[in-house]
């Protein structure tokens, strides 16, 4: 997400980061470029109006304009605005009523309403222990009910039973009566969408609402519509009125406009995003991050967090203890590119770290995505179990067999053994490690040698910052020798 927008920003102020002085002219010339980058972003016209406006004016202020490093208060204002704009704080769930709490789930046909449900029931569930019943009132679109059904089985999450021919409202009817006799701390109800927004669909949601008395009422909207679900989110607002708002397929929206204009626009702040088709791929939204991702400045708090999600940390602790030995083997790396993989892959680790925008052509060329880490997996699930624990007996015969076995040219083995053989120098000198996942969040460890920045790069294409202690990336990384 933000990709494109990303991508401009940048430019722009890598041109006037590297000035001493700064006039006003600068300053405007600067902020045509921005406006355009927002129009291409598919930003709202009267939201890029309101923005620029408020930025310029303090941006022309002599305190900025007279500082010794103009350029980058410039910046600072800009993310200022930004935050700003997307919702200063972020807006978690609220669940603090007399149970069971109800959340609506509306919006159009196709936008992901569904899937939405499941999600936020999973996560209520798993990470606040809240005990959830979900119903699908959408009777029109067929097999509807089914498919809650079919995915409250999967996640292990109660759906209400399907009775043939009941209207909407007496399905929320129901639904509240067994949330209250059976306990239940949350119900979610997953109402019908239509392919536009019309008086029978808000007059359907509005009765549901009336009779549901909802705490949260949350529209589940399609980042990659652009204007159309920015439209949408201010009529179901004015008609039903919104708690908050769910933006699904973030993944592969490179604009980001819906992001920028949905709470401006409604008032209403967004509160998830829907991150991939995985069930589990939902993040909560925090506007200050999400300006620090649109500038460039990555988002290394919500790496740290995904890390602490899915680590699993027996393994963590049994790899801590062999590391303190010296020990770190290819079996030791195999689970750190599966755990690379279950935190998002490459791209998802990547996309969170500082500057790496900057570097996307080359991390291209270099072939970092996924599918290298699973042809890394593949070649080490290729070896004997004596040849993963002790690759000094992997001769050239034996190379030649590995290859063959995963479906790669014998580079690419001799590349991932020379990876392990400098990730296990630098964990020997660590002396404390951990392992990569690990590492790279376990606050307590020492940084790599050099600072933690990136190997062979010193910093400089990460804007200066360093990364989180520990982090070792795969061969072929652009600047790693």
């Amino acid at each position: 997400m933000f990709e494109n927008l990303t991508n401009r920003l940048t430019s722009v102020f890598d041109g006037l980061t590297g000035r001493g002085a700064i006039t006003e002219a600068d300053v405007d010339a600067a902020l045509r470029e921005v406006r355009l980058a927002l129009i291409e972003a598919d930003v709202s016209l009267p939201v890029i109006k309101d923005f620029l406006a408020k930025v310029r004016t303090r941006a022309i202020g002599a305190d900025v304009l007279r500082s010794v490093t103009p350029g980058q208060q410039i910046v600072k204002i800009v993310h200022d605005e930004l935050v700003e704009t997307l919702g200063t704080e972020s807006s978690g769930l609220s669940l603090d009523i007399t149970p069971p709490a109800v959340i609506m789930m509306v919006g159009l046909q196709g936008s992901g309403k569904t899937t939405s449900t499941a999600k936020i029931a999973l996560r209520l569930t798993n990470r606040d222990r809240k005990k959830v019943m979900m119903a699908s009132l959408d009777t029109r679109r067929p097999a509807a009910q089914e498919q809650l059904k079919i995915l409250g089985e999967q996640i292990g999450v109660a759906t209400l039973p399907i009775i043939a021919g009941q209207a909407p409202a007496d399905i929320a009817r129901r639904a509240l009566q067994a949330a209250k006799l059976s306990g239940f701390d949350v119900l979610m109800l997953d109402t019908a969408g239509r392919l536009h927004v019309d008086e029978a669909l808000m007059s359907e949601i509005a009765e549901i609402r009336n009779i549901s008395a909802p705490i949260e009422t949350l529209l589940v909207a399609d980042s990659l519509a652009g204007q159309d679900s920015i439209n949408v989110a201010r009529q179901f607002n004015e008609r039903i009125g919104l708690s908050g708002i769910v933006l699904t397929r973030i993944d592969g929206d490179g604009r980001g406009g819906a992001a920028l204009s949905m709470r401006a626009i409604t008032g209403a702040p967004i509160k998830l995003l829907g991150t991939g088709e995985k069930i589990d791929a939902l993040e909560d939204f925090h506007p200050r991050r999400i300006a620090g991702r649109i500038l460039g400045q990555g988002d290394v708090v919500s790496l740290v967090e995904k890390a602490a999600e899915t680590v699993d940390q027996e393994k963590a602790e049994a790899l801590a203890r062999k590391m303190q030995k010296g020990q770190f083997d290819l079996d030791d790396l195999a689970e750190q590119l599966r755990q690379m993989r279950r935190m998002g892959g490459m791209q998802g680790i990547m996309s969170l770290l500082p500057g790496i925008g900057r570097m996307k052509d080359q991390m291209a060329t270099a072939g970092l995505d996924d599918r290298m880490l699973k042809r890394q997996e593949a070649i080490i699930l290729s070896m004997t179990r004596e040849e993963r624990r002790n690759p000094d007996v992997l001769n050239g015969s034996r190379r030649k067999r590995i290859a063959k076995g995963s479906g790669v040219e014998v580079s690419e083995v001799n590349k991932l053994l020379k990876m392990h053989r400098q990730m296990a120098d630098v964990m020997k000198k660590m002396g404390k490690g951990k392992g990569l996942m690990n590492a790279l969040f376990g606050g307590s460890m020492p940084r790599m040698p050099g600072g933690g920045t990136l190997p062979g790069l010193g910093g400089q294409a990460m804007g200066g910052q360093a990364l989180p202690p520990g982090l070792t990336l795969p061969p072929g990384f652009p600047g790693k020798k």
